[in-house]
């Protein structure tokens, strides 16, 4: 732990980086001036999910993003990182399987459509989410959704006849992959 404090900031990283590190000193780590340490805490695999929660509000919006992605991330740090101005975050969150479904439904009414595809690619995304995104006006959500081994064969079968070719033939090749998960 005495490394954990060292002047030098590389060494300081590499404690933060390491998987062995404790998690008491993680969240020590997650809150240090320098932003490669704090990367490299958000970054580490053992990360401890109050230094997840301490980094979701990092002035820095990539550690906010790293924070997004992790899908040890609580449940209600997700959803307050759906909320974020950054529109790298609410990627982040809504690509996040272990992003709770109340979220996604939230972020599929996002005014970014590249947010709204990656709720429509998310497998964990609830029926009734694609049901809606299968009508958004953008070609791209239309084509995610199709691509959505969660998609429900109904919805699937509405897609085989949009009137965009890539939106019908993301579909088709859902449906005849028979929805399996690759």
């Amino acid at each position: 732990a005495n490394l954990a404090q060292d002047r030098n900031n590389d060494i300081r990283e590499a404690v933060a980086g390491n998987a062995s590190t404790p998690p008491e000193t993680l969240v020590k780590l997650a809150q240090d001036r320098d932003p490669h340490v704090r990367y490299a805490v958000a970054d580490n695999p053992k990360i401890p999910p109050e230094a997840l929660v301490l980094m979701a509000k990092d002035r820095d919006e990539e550690i906010r993003a790293m924070v997004a992605d992790n899908e040890s991330t609580p449940p209600e740090t997700l959803a307050q990182l759906a909320q974020d101005r950054n529109d790298d975050v609410r990627v982040a969150v809504a690509s996040n399987t272990s992003t709770p479904p109340e979220t996604l439904i939230k972020l599929a009414r996002d005014k970014d459509s590249y947010i709204r595809a990656e709720v429509a690619l998310n497998r964990s995304a609830p029926p009734e989410v694609l049901v809606k995104l299968a009508q958004d006006p953008d070609i791209f959500v239309r084509r995610r959704v199709g691509s959505n081994k969660s998609t429900p064969p109904e919805v699937l079968a509405q897609l085989v006849k949009d009137k965009d070719k890539r939106v019908r033939d993301s579909a088709a090749q859902n449906l005849k992959d028979g929805g399996k998960r690759t």
